[in-house]
This record gives C-alpha cells, structure tokens and sequence, in this order.
C-alpha cells in the first residue's frame, strides 16, 4: 500500500473504524530502527503508516505524559481518564463493545431497563439500510456521550490545575508522537498488518452488497 496517496480524511476514518483492542507494539520493536526521512514523500508516507500501525501505543504514551505530569494531582489523573474515554467513543469498534458491555451487565439487574437501551431499527430497502448504520451507546447517539465526557473533562481539568499546565503535557504528548512516527522505520509488520486491513475492508464491504 502507498501511504502517499493515503489522505488525511481516509486516515481520520480508518482510525475510527479499526478495532483498537489488539495489544501494543511490544516495546523493543517501538523503539528500534529509527532512520531520518530522505524526503518528503517518504516522511509523509513514514507519519501515517506508523500513526495507524502504532495506534495504540501513541494513545497509551499520550495519556501517560498527561498522568505523569500530573501525579500530584489525583484530579487531573481522573481527567486525562475522561479525556481519554471520550476520544475512545469516537472508534466504532470501542463504542459498539462499551455499549455490549454495559448493557450485557444492566441485563442481569433489570431487563426491563436494558430493553429501553436497544438502539433503534434502521429501516432496510430493497435489502440495504436506508442510511449509514449509526453508532448507539445505551440506546443514545455516540455524540451525546463524547460530548459528556468530553465537558466533563475539561471541567475537571480546569479545577484541578491550570490550563497552561495541561497544554504543555498535551503539546509533549503530541510531540513525542510526532517525532517517532517520523523517524521510526515502517517494518515489514506494519506492511503486512496493512495489506490484512486492506483484504479485511475489501471483504467487509463485499459482504454488505
């Protein structure tokens, strides 16, 4: 695959409908084989292999310098939490297993209720939805609930330490991100992970006709 013809929409929306549970990268692969790009298509095409190869590793590293440069405080720590659930809710995989999860768990104290946290039906025509299949998380939108946790935590973080404070940790934590997926050399597992993706996506589609 040409990450060089990978736009940054097409990026955005991978990232999002991937499954984010796989594991991280183990530690002596994340920080190994680091060259310098020769130009800017290669830089270009470097940053968004790694971004969505080393996805969860970057989350992970992210939300430990927003923790780590706040350990003193233990609402901050409650915050990056927040912070980092509502950037979670925006995956579709992450949304749909939360949503299983928690209604799976409400089923065994209340049917009753778990019934009312059903998603609507989608209407089908002629045998395909008639829109795209939405995202629902306790028988609301997925928005609802980013935008709660996401008010949530920026309140919490407002209380618990300055702003200033909070952009430093997140402009490290982006920066850090940044410069490894730029130095950090694709190896022939990222390749071989993409063309699965690419065969998964294909096949998705396929099976949706």
């Amino acid at each position: 695959m040409d990450w060089g013809n990978v736009t940054t929409e097409d990026l955005i929306d991978a990232l999002r409908e991937v499954d984010w549970s796989t594991p991280p990268r183990p530690i002596s692969e994340f920080f190994s084989r680091f060259t310098a790009p020769r130009s800017y298509s290669k830089w270009n095409s470097r940053l968004k292999c790694n971004l969505y190869y080393y996805r969860t590793n970057y989350f992970i590293m992210v939300v430990f310098i927003l923790g780590l440069g706040f350990l003193r405080r233990p609402l901050a720590i409650v915050a990056a939490m927040l912070t980092g659930l509502s950037i979670a809710f925006l995956n579709d995989s992450f949304a749909v297993t939360f949503n299983e999860k928690v209604t799976r768990t409400v089923r065994q104290f209340s049917p009753h209720l778990a019934a009312k946290m059903r998603p609507p039906i989608v209407p089908v025509i002629r045998g395909r939805p008639a829109t795209r299949r939405a995202i629902y998380i306790c028988g609301r939108p997925r928005w609802v609930f980013v935008l709660i946790f996401s008010a949530a935590s920026c309140i919490v973080w407002l209380t618990s330490c300055s702003l200033l404070t909070v952009l430093w940790a997140l402009v490290i934590g982006l920066l850090a991100t940044l410069l490894h997926a730029s130095f950090r050399t694709p190896n022939l597992k990222a390749r071989l992970n993409t063309f699965r993706e690419e065969f998964r996506a294909v096949w998705r589609n396929y099976s949706e006709l």
